[in-house]
């Protein structure tokens, strides 16, 4: 079964006091990554957090490397006032939320769906996008763009426009 927008719950930006707790927070929590990445050739170890709400006995809880990179990226995010959407990679889109991801039109996107440009499937009479297949259009077409503009660049270094 697909998995849809519908399943996660809506964004919300962090506040003041979010904002500034989880700048302390990553910055605490970066320390501990500084010496592992995730993919390396060396095996980083599992981290464990000892956890307390107010009011309750604490729990040590043991997460993947992994997992502890992605709390410290949402955190990082958070402090920068950026709302945060966790969203696993088989979800699929509407044609609107994807042309919201993409800061296009609906009949833009619909028309690059048509020229085969981003895969879909469909749904009844409805079409769908699987997240991966949007972000991989979307590095595709970052990579396209920045192509152009460091040539872009480069003519005007030839033309001494003073760039």
């Amino acid at each position: 079964m697909a998995i849809g927008m519908a399943d996660f719950p809506k964004t919300i930006a962090p506040t003041a006091a979010d904002k500034e707790l989880a700048q302390e927070s990553s910055r605490q929590l970066s320390r501990f990554l500084g010496t592992y990445s995730v993919g390396s050739q060396f095996s980083a170890p599992d981290f464990r957090l000892r956890v307390q709400a107010d009011d309750e006995p604490e729990e040590m809880i043991v997460i993947p490397v992994s997992a502890f990179r992605l709390l410290t990226d949402i955190l990082t995010q958070m402090a920068r006032g950026n709302a945060v959407t966790l969203m696993p990679v088989d979800a699929e889109l509407t044609t609107q939320q994807a042309a919201d991801m993409l800061n296009v039109s609906r009949p833009f996107l619909i028309k690059l769906i048509d020229d085969s440009k981003i895969p879909y499937r469909k749904v009844g009479t409805h079409r769908r996008i699987r997240f991966d297949d949007l972000m991989a259009y979307k590095q595709e077409i970052d990579k396209q763009r920045l192509h152009t503009l460091e040539e872009l660049a480069r003519e005007a270094q030839e033309l001494n426009m003073g760039y």
